[in-house]
């Protein structure tokens, strides 16, 4: 459903608050038919609290953002699709390791998708936002 709506409807999304009215109905659905998602998106936003100068807010298009030093690192939607944005050589790697996507609607940039389903995708997204954070704080020092 969601590829879907970001296929097809994806230019609803220029209509102020829409992409969070449709997140927030995506929530509603998940606390009733899989409420473990929102307990894994919980848990990551906790996990994205305690990195030294991540702030965590709204993402325009519905869902939660992580920002370090105002730009941003990764977001995820209601679905447990994590975005995180990587340099494209590390991108590649991870693809070819075959648990990430390419970004469902920039696929040619160094933005990757991953959907949390289960612990294990849990603790990879973990990994994969502090790999963000990591590439952002490394190149904020250089």
């Amino acid at each position: 459903m969601f590829s879907f709506v970001v296929k097809y409807l994806g230019y609803l999304k220029h209509i102020p608050l829409m992409g969070n009215v449709y997140d927030s109905i995506m929530r509603i659905w998940y606390l009733i038919t899989n409420p473990i998602i929102l307990d894994f998106i919980d848990e990551l936003e906790s996990f994205g609290q305690q990195m030294p100068d991540v702030i965590i807010l709204m993402h325009p298009y519905g869902g939660l953002q992580f920002d370090f030093n105002k730009k941003e690192l990764a977001h995820i939607h209601s679905n447990g699709l994590l975005d995180v944005l990587l340099s494209k050589k590390l991108k590649a790697q991870l693809l070819f390791e075959g648990r990430i996507s390419s970004h469902h609607v920039f696929p040619k940039s160094g933005w990757i998708s991953f959907y949390i389903k289960n612990t294990d995708d849990l603790v990879y997204a973990k990994k994969l936002l502090s790999l963000a954070y990591q590439q952002r704080s490394f190149k904020n020092m250089s």
